[in-house]
């Protein structure tokens, strides 16, 4: 029959991340690093051997020296190993103009946008067949394999703080573990610099079934996070060189609730209601105590609530850079000789890293000579109040502050005409990638379209790394060439933006493996991340009832819903 079209799968290892799996040779090679040298590979199940996460999910890359490896800003989804050579770090500010070599940037031409309005509309989810991907590939690793970009490191090492790292040292693995931007600019700083490059998965899968290699991934996870972090923290540039060291000394980095922490929010607002979310957050600071410390959130989320009757009240959410505890050390006269007392209370969203200084060196070091701007204000001051305390605790409760682009319409302008699902159908070759539903708070809904959280837990359990962030943009995108449809993601995303499609070929025929089975594929919001005039559904609206918005900008959504 024709509609009985079929093709093989997509299965966990058909794309290595090299343009090859990577010989015995290289694998015993690479095994034999400190690295790994405590990793077993007999606490590894049958299905995930050891040898093959490391063929797989490893590549080796040959650097010349100054070619750019990692560019701060950038969203990191590998970690390194030096094993010839050396390279360079540098705290340069983020140069978002200049690629890395195999950027996935795909920014398109107008020629090219044009022609799409031009070329034939394939059927709905159609997808083309595995032999049709094969040049499509090839290209893409020639593109890859090419060289980066180099720049002068005599000359960034004059202007910029610097370290060197050398063979058989690691980095990058902060920024993969914790799906957040680069926190430096690495550079190859001698010729024929040789790394080995560990992509997300093999990390996640190593870490998941080795104690020794997770206690070292967190060991050096708590050690560079904290020196790399104060370095840079707004509240501490005014500092000198001796007054940063003082404070890292004595400073403690601290986690508090789960990297996976979907799973249970799910459960409970699914079971309980938003209304228990809170119930289910870790604690970090409670209303009343004393205050011990400046807690700076370094990733993460955290909300911060006052008690009002038997319950607490959502005030504020607080993410990266953000200080809890600085108005009471500022305004503490020195009454109470256990010190000042804290106003309000502290929880973790999901999971949150905060560095603990000392109150007694906040007082020595950071009040005094404190811009301006970053001194403690009052609430209203802060513009927390620009939505209502009923909106806070809806956008807050949801979740949707992990939002960087979420979909948001203003219900009183909204007429229901649908022409923001008929443009987002007509930029995905007839695929509409979301529907105009969602949660609703009094005139605003937030709709079930891919938000580009900034913690992206959709991209914890993928198998392939077929969702993934774009490195230089943050932007969510699933690969179809790598997606095998076992639907982790789906099931992952807190708030159901994703979901799963049976794809057909040319002619509308649905695709099937050789069991007879559909084969499906993960889809969602790509924010339209190859059109020029980005996401299609803002710009067909024609009331303006539609944006794509940082949910946490809540001064700039309450100016837009009026």
């Amino acid at each position: 029959m024709a509609s009985e079209i079929r093709d093989a799968r997509n299965r966990r290892w058909d794309e290595p991340f090299g343009e090859k799996a990577l010989d015995k040779e290289t694998v015993a090679r690479i095994l034999a690093l400190p690295t790994f040298a405590d990793v077993r590979p007999e606490d590894f199940p049958p299905r995930l051997p050891l040898d093959a996460i490391i063929a797989n999910d490893g590549r080796i890359q040959r650097y010349a020296r100054g070619e750019t490896i990692i560019r701060k800003g950038d969203y990191g989804n590998s970690l390194f190993v030096v094993l010839e050579g050396a390279v360079i770090g540098v705290s340069t500010p983020t140069d978002k103009g200049r690629g890395t070599r195999g950027s996935s940037s795909r920014r398109p031409s107008w020629f090219r946008s044009i022609g799409r309005l031009l070329t034939r509309r394939t059927p709905p989810e159609y997808r083309p067949r595995r032999r049709a991907r094969a040049t499509e590939q090839l290209k893409a690793r020639t593109r890859e394999s090419g060289g980066g970009v180099r720049e002068d490191i005599d000359t960034l090492a004059s202007r910029f703080p610097t370290f060197t790292l050398g063979a058989p040292e690691m980095f990058g693995e902060l920024a993969a573990l914790t799906r957040s931007p680069r926190t430096a600019s690495i550079y190859a700083a001698e010729d024929d610099t040789l790394l080995f490059e560990l992509r997300w998965q093999g990390m996640r899968e190593i870490r998941d079934w080795s104690m020794p290699f997770r206690q070292q991934i967190d060991r050096l996870y708590h050690e560079r996070g904290l020196v790399t972090r104060l370095a840079e923290c707004p509240i501490f540039r005014h500092l000198e060189t001796a007054a940063l060291d003082e404070i890292a000394g004595e400073a403690l980095f601290e986690t508090y609730g789960s990297f996976d922490w979907t799973h249970r929010f799910q459960s409970t607002i699914g079971k309980q209601g938003a209304d228990q979310v809170i119930g289910q957050e870790e604690e970090i600071c409670v209303q009343g105590n004393h205050v011990d410390g400046l807690l700076l959130i370094h990733n993460g989320f955290a909300r911060v609530t006052q008690g009002i009757d038997h319950g607490e009240r959502t005030t504020r959410q607080l993410s990266r850079n953000d200080t809890f505890g600085l108005e009471e050390i500022a305004a503490d006269d020195g009454s109470d000789e256990a010190g000042p007392v804290l106003r309000s209370s502290l929880h973790a969203i999901g999971y949150v890293d905060v560095i603990r200084i000392p109150t007694h060196l906040v007082r020595k070091h950071v009040l005094p000579g404190l811009p301006a701007e970053l001194r403690p204000r009052t609430e209203a001051a802060n513009g927390e109040r620009a939505i209502s305390q009923g909106m806070m605790d809806f956008f807050v409760d949801h979740r949707f502050i992990n939002g960087e682009a979420a979909m948001v319409i203003n219900l009183d302008r909204c007429v229901g005409c649908d022409d923001c699902v008929r443009a987002c159908a007509s930029g995905h070759n007839n695929n509409p990638r979301f529907a105009r539903h969602g949660n609703t708070y009094e005139n605003v809904m937030v709709v079930n379209a891919c938000m580009h959280c900034t913690d992206p837990v959709c991209l914890i359990g993928c198998p392939t790394g077929a969702i993934h962030r774009e490195e230089d943009t943050g932007t969510v995108i699933i690969n179809d060439t790598t997606c095998i449809g076992c639907a982790t993601c789906a099931n992952s995303c807190p708030y159901n933006n994703i979901r799963m499609v049976d794809i057909r070929d040319w002619l509308g025929n649905f695709v099937l493996d050789n069991d007879g089975q559909a084969i499906a594929r993960a889809t969602k919001c790509d924010l339209c991340y190859d059109q020029l005039t980005g996401p299609a559904c803002a710009q067909a609206c024609p009331h303006d009832a539609l944006t794509r918005i940082n949910i946490r900008d809540t001064e700039k959504l309450a100016k837009w819903l009026g």
